[in-house]
């Protein structure tokens, strides 16, 4: 069935699915917990440039592996291929149970709750239905009718799903380019700038432990740069095209990351932003300069940004569950492939109804939470994992070869605030690590029974 997926998606196609899957809400409001954390103006620019070297590192890795395996599926294909099925399938385990659902979801209600903004009666305290235990609010019910819709959009084809994703992306880009400008020219002051760089900071350990746990709020803002690899199967010409989705990608989220929260630290004194209302630190920056008025146009640009998310999301997580279902690692009729739109359509509508009932359970949060210390694990086995592939293939011809500086600097990093969040968030890690290990005894039943 592989054959049925057509390779449709250009250049600027991916690289629009890198970005807009990228941008998200976590940009509007992570600064806000970080600053909380770190407590310094210059801590926190820093973690944002350390975020990004982290994520140009990881994507530049990643780039070796995506440009000599060019199937459908991304990460689950690679650790496949260089591990084995297990670890493959815990991989599409996690994904499927929270990382990739859990995330939507989340962004989903961020979409519903920004809404709620502008439009009063979409409200986690407006129930519609309560029957013991359960609870409806309107805006689970507005989440859940946002992620019905946009898999409907990508249930009619990939181009329809594209189409979609690149409009939303341009628009939130200009919207960051835009909030950027406004920032620079109408509230950016020198001196408040130069009184949170200037802010007293005694570096050494137990400042770097700091921000080794402080900078997960940033890296996880920007942690779907890989989702491009899920449907590599249909990019035109993966071997070249992947590559430069991830680096021009990557680039240009990085750059509007640090530009914006640059512009957190001109415009509003550090409290203003450990402090900000929901720690919506943008909107908190706007209102600075336009007023109450702020508050809504922060809330449109969220809205763009979650939208776009989403979609980006939903469009290429479906090709995971697709590609396992293929291998026979997921349940088979998730591998079929519509003739008429060439959508893997039972994938799409499986991920749509579990991140429904993320949506209802409500404690999707949490599970988020935990998860982000799974992914770094997968994130720092899929690159050691280069040279592993290296060494298993030696006489293959490669594509493309990184340095080994940008893995080797991936791994060290990576590690490093794995290791910490350890130490000091074991609540957060525990739980994620049994997460991926309840899927061990799965992958053994369904080997057994499949």
């Amino acid at each position: 069935m592989a054959q049925d997926l057509k390779r449709t998606l250009s250049l600027p196609d991916a690289i629009s699915i890198v970005a807009g899957s990228m941008i998200g809400c976590g940009i509007f409001i992570v600064s806000s917990d970080i600053a909380r954390q770190v407590n310094s103006g210059l801590l926190l620019i820093l973690i944002w440039i350390i975020a990004g070297f982290i994520t140009l590192c990881g994507g530049l890795s990643l780039c070796e592996l995506a440009s000599n395996i060019t199937d459908e599926g991304g990460q689950y294909v690679y650790l496949k291929k260089i591990y084995n099925e297990k670890v493959a399938f815990l991989y599409g385990w996690t994904l499927f149970l929270v990382i990739q659902t859990g995330t939507i979801a989340a962004v989903c209600v961020a979409f519903a709750k920004f809404f709620g903004i502008l439009v009063p009666c979409i409200s986690s305290e407006n129930i519609l239905l309560h029957a013991g235990f359960f609870k409806l609010s309107s805006q689970q019910l507005f989440s859940i009718l946002t992620v019905i819709f946009l898999s409907f959009i990508n249930s009619r084809g990939i181009k329809y799903g594209v189409i979609t994703q690149n409009i939303f992306t341009v628009t939130k880009v200009l919207s960051l380019a835009g909030l950027i400008v406004v920032g620079l020219l109408f509230g950016f002051h020198s001196t408040i700038l130069q009184a949170n760089l200037q802010m007293p900071v005694t570096f050494g350990f137990k400042t770097i432990n700091v921000m080794a746990v402080a900078i997960v709020g940033a890296l996880f803002a920007s942690i779907t740069w890989n989702n491009i690899t899920f449907i590599a199967g249909e990019v035109k010409n993966p071997q070249k095209n992947i590559s430069k989705a991830m680096i021009y990608g990557v680039l240009l989220v990085v750059a509007l990351y640090l530009l914006l929260n640059t512009i957190y630290i001109g415009v509003l004194p550090l409290s203003a932003i450990q402090t900000a209302p929901q720690d919506i630190v943008a909107a908190r920056t706007v209102s600075e300069i336009f007023g109450s008025i702020g508050k809504d146009i922060i809330a449109v640009i969220i809205m763009i940004s979650a939208f776009g998310c989403a979609n980006g999301m939903i469009l290429t997580g479906s090709r995971v569950y697709y590609k396992m279902a293929k291998d026979r690692a997921f349940f088979r009729p998730l591998a079929l492939i519509n003739r008429k739109t060439k959508v893997p359509v039972n994938s799409l509508w499986a991920q749509c109804i579990w991140i429904c009932i993320l949506i209802l359970w409500g404690s999707y949060s949490e599970l988020l939470d935990f998860v982000i210390y799974v992914s770094l694990i997968f994130y720092i086995l899929v690159t050691a994992g280069i040279f592993v592939y290296r060494h298993k293939f030696p006489t293959k011809q490669k594509s493309f070869r990184i340095n080994n500086f940008f893995p080797v600097t991936f791994l060290i990093l990576a590690t490093y605030i794995v290791v910490c969040l350890s130490i000091y968030k074991p609540l957060y890690t525990i739980p994620g690590l049994l997460i991926t290990i309840a899927g061990i005894p799965v992958f053994h039943l369904w080997k057994r029974f499949s």
